[in-house]
């Protein structure tokens, strides 16, 4: 099972890239995050009842040009029609959860916390709680989390601890959220690498020179992550500040 997440910064300025990238990786499984569009601003080619005929979609929000998620299950892998939700403490089209009998998909999109501080430790506080809101589902997170788990996630030219970002609140609260049976499958995949980012300021050159962080995760049910076999951060692709972020389980 193959699952990709990224954070298109603007689903209609990045739809050829998308489906360039849909057809290139053939996921099973889609998060998109930072929509800014509304279904019905998309094109046809990217509506889940019009385009993208493969995948059951699920397309959440984003109207007001920021925010906004979608998840997308390929019907050859899960037939039956999955099931859509959110959770109560999303109200700003941050989540959108996909659900079959067996397995649950979230695609999460966090508040950055730049404009309002409390409201992303509000919201990070919440997730703790929702993380073992799904029985004994196999569970995967996708998305921009806008949290660099630890310093190693952080290039250091850009170590600061008091940044929104970095700083030890956030943190504290992020691994209260993975402590609900969680695991980071980026990182236990790839534990030493300390040049793993999937973000980059569009300064200095930062992508090229892969000066980044990087905020952008998978996470999995313990038994799920344990079939995790292969990921990858494809920096080089596409024109959003964040790359997209492929992973592939044993069936």
């Amino acid at each position: 099972m193959k699952v990709l997440t990224w954070n298109v910064n603007g689903v209609r300025a990045r739809e050829a890239q998308l489906l360039e990238l849909l057809e290139a990786e053939k996921p099973d499984v889609v998060c998109l995050q930072e929509l800014k569009a509304s279904i019905e601003q998309l094109s046809p080619a990217l509506y889940g009842l019009t385009g993208l005929l493969d995948y059951h979609s699920f397309w959440h929000g984003g109207g007001k040009g920021y925010s906004g998620v979608s998840v997308h299950l390929k019907k050859s892998r899960f037939p039956a029609a999955p099931k859509s939700a959110h959770p109560p403490f999303d109200m700003e089209h941050r989540v959108v959860e996909a659900h079959t009998d067996t397995h649950a998909f979230v695609s999460m999109y966090i508040p950055n916390g730049g404009k309002d501080y409390d409201a992303k430790l509000s919201f990070l506080k919440e997730m703790a709680t929702y993380a073992r809101s799904f029985g004994k589902k196999q569970v995967v997170f996708c998305g921009d989390f806008n949290v660099a788990r630890a310093d190693v996630d952080v290039h250091k030219s850009q170590r600061k601890p008091d940044v929104i970002g970095q700083r030890p609140e956030e943190r504290k609260l992020f691994e209260a959220f993975l402590d609900g049976g969680l695991v980071d499958v980026g990182r236990a995949l790839a534990p030493d690498d300390d040049h793993l980012f999937t973000w980059w300021p569009y300064w200095k050159a930062a992508r090229q020179r892969n000066l980044g962080w990087r905020i952008d995760y998978v996470f999995a049910s313990t038994a799920l992550a344990a079939k995790a076999r292969e990921g990858k951060v494809m920096r080089e692709f596409g024109t959003s500040d964040h790359a997209p972020v492929v992973v592939t389980f044993d069936d």
